[in-house]
């Protein structure tokens, strides 16, 4: 069933889907998936553009006139699906799994990756009776993108992608390694850009080690935790945003509070904390990868920040995420099956554009390009004039230089 209601300047029409957990067995457990159609008021017939939004664990945005930043440009071309990923919003969100046993939590879980995104929205497809549509892949949602090129390209009319253009059978070894020297030069930059900050970071290091501030939920705020908010650093405005947290007085109620909002993984999202390692295991088991090639560095200087790093710590930090901690460690160890497939990535004539940030602080440049290389119908743009936030901060330059790309109009 479908129900529709005009906003200013916009036709929303919701769906529910009932998919299977386990695309393999169509007849056991099933999820219900949410997506959001959103038309311009004369655009209701104009061809599907599926947003895939970036995580793992995020819902899709929740349009109003105007935003998202990239709306308006897609909606001049296409109607636009908002895809809540299964795990997310209204799509039977992920929480502690209470009532299953570790084991099970981690068999639930492996269910969440880009591969079953995938086949649940050629499920959707096939019951909205659309022949083929384009896909728009932020971050994560550009993993989603590949898979689909990889294995039902058939569905797909366009794809383009911003700041997740990931890796093919690169290691996550490899791929933290990579982020992890990005975010030292990042460190290095907002040090320079703000001297003091080091000291207020030294300072309070000892603090933070006494337990002596907490978060609003009573959590002792430690390093370990601390050191993430250098996740921050990734995007535009991120400097700016650490140095005003840093400016603020830790005893003031609005620091601690701050810090809650900055924290990359929180039980608000376990499925970013559980699921992001296994996001890059393209036929590896992770091991926990970042917390293994985390560079001698983080040992000698505690100013030092983290990024978009999962630890296992994280687990046992957080009281929220610790009734996951042993699936997370099951998960941890599991062999993954192979998300994309290069020979049909060579083949692809699916007409595909890029956004490639140069310093991306998230999806390493060097093997996004590598990626692009594989795909004869790929155009890249590659660009130093954003970070991997991009299609948030200009999406209407971004969206319309991707479609001009895949077009053959740039």
């Amino acid at each position: 069933m479908a129900t529709s209601v005009r906003v200013p300047g916009l036709v929303l029409t919701e769906h529910e889907f009932s998919v299977p957990l386990d695309h393999s067995r169509p007849d056991g457990e099933q999820l219900t998936v949410f997506a959001r159609e959103v038309a311009a008021p004369d655009g209701q017939d104009r061809p599907f553009l599926v947003f895939l939004q970036g995580g793992p664990g995020q819902e899709a945005p929740r349009p109003v006139k105007g935003a998202p930043g990239w709306l308006p440009r897609a909606l001049r071309d296409y109607r636009v699906l908002m895809l809540d990923q299964r795990g997310t919003g209204r799509s039977a969100p992920v929480g502690v799994l209470p009532g299953r046993t570790p084991a099970e939590q981690a068999e639930y879980l492996a269910h969440f990756r880009a591969d079953s995104i995938v086949r649940d929205a050629e499920l959707i497809r096939a019951r909205l009776g659309v022949d083929r549509w384009s896909v728009l892949g932020q971050s994560f949602g550009g993993f989603c993108a590949l898979t689909y090129l990889s294995h039902t390209p058939q569905g797909l009319r366009e794809a383009f992608f911003t700041g997740g253009l990931p890796p093919v059978k690169r290691h996550p070894d490899e791929v933290y390694t990579a982020t992890f020297e990005t975010l030292l030069e990042r460190n290095r930059r907002y040090y320079e850009r703000y001297p003091a900050d080091r000291e207020r970071v030294r300072a309070l290091h000892p603090r933070l080690a006494a337990g002596e501030i907490s978060l609003p939920d009573g959590t002792s705020l430690n390093p370990r935790l601390f050191r993430q908010l250098g996740n921050v650093l990734g995007s535009s405005e991120g400097a700016e945003t650490l140095h005003y947290l840093l400016e603020r007085d830790p005893e003031s109620p609005a620091f601690a509070h701050d810090v809650a909002a900055m924290l990359p993984f929180s039980a608000r999202n376990p499925l970013y904390a559980v699921i992001h390692e296994a996001c890059y295991a393209d036929g590896h088991a992770t091991r926990w990868s970042a917390e293994r090639v985390r560079p001698a560095l983080y040992d000698e200087d505690v100013t030092l920040f983290t990024g978009e790093h999962v630890f296992p710590s994280v687990f046992t930090d957080l009281p929220g995420l610790a009734p996951l901690r042993e699936a997370a460690e099951l998960l941890a160890e599991r062999e993954w099956p192979r998300l994309y497939d290069e020979d049909a990535l060579r083949r692809c004539d699916v007409p595909c554009a890029a956004a490639i940030y140069t310093e991306d602080a998230y999806v390493d440049r060097r093997f996004s390009e590598e990626t692009a290389r594989l795909i004869p119908s790929m155009l890249p743009w590659v660009t130093n004039e954003y970070e991997h936030n991009g299609l948030r901060a200009a999406g209407e330059h971004v969206l319309g230089r991707l479609i001009d790309l895949a077009r053959g109009a740039a």
